[in-house]
């Protein structure tokens, strides 16, 4: 059986509600003696989802973009991307994540070996905003487990639907100046966002999963990050990140490997410009299924 989620429109971008999922056979996280290795997804001119290995290197190399199946999208539609989960099956790859399409969320699940995508409108509202991400966590041992929604409105709110309860929105003011942001960490008690603002810092977003919404910002550098449109991070080692920070004006990708957050005294090593161009945006991370995909970074 095929594990999914679905999450129903309430009223537009102010409430969402989170249905059941049901369980698929697990896929394989990266192994620990592997380079570590960004899986940078893109959507091409013909709504065709690719992957793209950034693998860290000196200097780091890029394996693709690659096109893993026939379009799914309307061409020119997507806007914003969550991270996606894959995990093999008999009949070829489970695939599902959400897409913004102009004004309009969705949820997509599909396997062509299967047969058409499952396509979820979850509601329209979505056209002022910048950012969006899922943060889907289950402990394996206690199955402890949340599934947040955020967004990022162009106005600095900060938006989150807790899908596990099906609760209204919960909002919090002050994130004008961030530029991009990427998931780094999910665990029982609280989700982090790594962010760039356009004055060029470079912050974590902690944010405790108990409500009201409370943000908790920390600063990592103060300058030097403002060159970045988008941020795409995955797992590199037991408690770090890996960092992929793309400038859409050229196509270009450089790539960091981030130590455990800790404020200012956050260890980030500068691994250089990857040596290929990036494909075109939106940028998301290509995950495994929740269950196996821990990010520790904070």
């Amino acid at each position: 059986m095929k594990r999914r989620s679905t999450f129903a429109c309430l009223a537009g971008t102010v409430a969402l509600t989170a249905a059941a999922f049901v369980p698929t056979a697990h896929a394989a996280p990266q192994s620990a003696t592997e380079a570590c290795t960004v899986g940078l997804g893109a959507v091409d001119a013909a709504g065709a989802q690719t992957s793209t290995g950034v693998t860290a290197g000196t200097p780091p190399t890029m394996k693709g973009p690659t096109a893993v199946d026939e379009p799914v999208f309307p061409p020119g539609e997507v806007r914003l991307s969550s991270t996606w989960e894959t995990e093999p099956n008999v009949a070829g790859f489970d695939r599902s994540g959400y897409v913004v399409r102009g004004d309009v969320l969705y949820r997509y699940f599909y396997n062509f070996g299967y047969g058409d995508p499952i396509v979820s409108r979850i509601g329209g509202g979505w056209s002022n905003f910048t950012a969006f991400e899922v943060a889907h966590f289950e402990d394996p041992k206690t199955k402890v487990s949340h599934f947040m929604a955020y967004g990022l409105r162009s106005d600095g709110t900060l938006f989150r639907w807790n899908g596990g309860f099906g609760r209204a929105a919960q909002s919090a003011p002050g994130f004008s100046s961030v530029k991009s942001m990427a998931l780094i960490s999910k665990t029982a008690t609280y989700d982090t966002f790594l962010a760039n603002t356009r004055g060029g810092a470079l912050y974590t977003i902690r944010i405790p999963i108990t409500s009201p919404l409370k943000p908790i910002v920390t600063r990592v550098r103060t300058s030097t990050w403002q060159g970045f449109e988008a941020l795409v991070a995955d797992k590199c080692g037991n408690y770090g990140t890996l960092l992929l920070g793309i400038d859409k004006d050229t196509k270009s990708g450089y790539l960091y490997a981030v130590g455990h957050a800790n404020g200012t005294a956050t260890v980030i090593n500068a691994l250089g410009k990857v040596n290929g161009t990036m494909p075109d945006s939106p940028y998301y991370r290509w995950g495994v299924v929740f269950y196996l995909d821990p990010l520790n970074g904070d």
